[in-house]
């Protein structure tokens, strides 16, 4: 399992760390050239704008209008989410979606489960679905990947469609494994993804049973 299984932040560390990812979210997504915002991201199906109008959705939907929305849905949160994310490209800007991020860093919103921390992955998973998509260089600081590598067990796994039998994930820039077999070694955020349910990119990931988590070649 994990190497960091001492590793306690606080609930104020954990809320300076999504104030910090979203205001760093909204300087990226203001860079951004307008090409990049059609461009796929690593959400199948989504590209740049719709993830950039997921991440603002807490922030800008009751809970009730969320209940209401999913009613709609019958029930799916992936159907409701979906939906929602493609009609509120249309309503917003890409300069209105970054500011949403800025204007809400302090924004209470969490996740149904989870918490704080839940929603500091929310923040950056998403971000680097955009940016892993975009071959961005941005590194996500130290201190939020091991925060968030804390909360990786087999339950979270499943609940985001990883499957990791029979291999080992292990970080080869601080010191994080999870599982057991073949070494399937990376970046830590990298790998973060892989147990959030993503597909990198081929050559982000190394060892014999890294191509289960790679997008395939053209």
């Amino acid at each position: 399992m994990g190497n960091l299984t001492t590793y306690r932040p606080s609930t104020q560390d954990i809320k300076a760390a999504i104030v910090a990812e979203r205001g760093e979210l909204a300087d990226l997504l203001d860079e951004l050239p307008l090409e990049a915002w059609d461009a796929p991201s690593l959400c199948g199906g989504w590209r740049v704008r719709e993830v950039a109008a997921h991440m603002t959705l807490g922030f800008r939907y009751s809970r009730l209008e969320v209940a209401a929305q999913l009613l709609k849905a019958r029930g799916s949160l992936h159907r409701m989410t979906d939906r929602c994310a493609r009609r509120d490209v249309e309503r917003h800007s890409t300069e209105r979606l970054a500011a949403f991020l800025r204007e809400n860093a302090h924004h209470p919103w969490t996740p149904p489960v989870g918490g704080q921390a839940a929603a500091l992955g929310h923040d950056v998973v998403h971000g680097l679905d955009i940016t892993v998509a975009l071959d961005h260089a941005r590194r996500i600081p130290e201190d939020r990947v091991r925060i968030l590598l804390t909360t990786v067990t087999p339950r979270t796994c499943r609940f985001f469609g990883a499957d990791l039998r029979g291999v080992q994930l292990r970080a080869d820039d601080l010191d994080w494994s999870f599982g057991s077999g073949p070494t399937v070694s990376g970046a830590a955020q990298d790998l973060l993804l892989v147990a959030y349910g993503r597909k990198l990119p081929p050559g982000r990931l190394c060892g014999e049973a890294s191509g289960r988590f790679e997008t395939a070649t053209a």
